[in-house]
């Protein structure tokens, strides 16, 4: 009569192999993880950009606080917060920087994005691939 199933062996091979897989694609899945977190900051620091350049069409200068668009210092699942600050008369900095609690406190590369704006010119920080590009 023949026997039915499988070895020990042959499943401890099985979780070997899965284990391995497992292994080679964590790495990878991970940065894909943080990259995707970073999207929501990326939004908003430009809905900022967007709000402060209509804001300064209207009145002439920048806005000083984040309530001046209804925005909240928190993103919208709260991952990131932001801060505001103006620089000088035509200028302002603007950053989102990962909160201690929740999934994308683990993004050793980008813990903070920002943006800064001097008469009209921006530059954001710290490198192009923070912003995912």
């Amino acid at each position: 009569m023949a026997r039915r199933g499988f070895t020990l062996l042959e499943v401890c091979a099985v979780c070997a192999v899965v284990l391995t897989l497992a292994t080679l694609a964590w790495p990878p899945l991970h940065g894909q993880l943080d990259r995707a977190g970073r999207a929501e900051a990326i939004e908003a620091l430009t809905r900022l950009q967007v709000a402060q350049e209509q804001h300064r069409e209207m009145f002439g200068r920048y806005a000083a606080e984040l309530g001046t668009f209804g925005l909240t210092p928190l993103t919208s699942t709260g991952r990131y917060e932001l801060v505001l600050t103006l620089t000088g008369a035509e200028s302002y900095r603007a950053s989102a920087a990962v909160r201690d609690e929740g999934r994308q406190r683990g993004d050793r590369r980008c813990p903070a994005l920002t943006l800064e704006v001097v008469r009209g010119f921006v530059s954001s920080g710290p490198d192009g691939r923070c912003w995912n590009r």
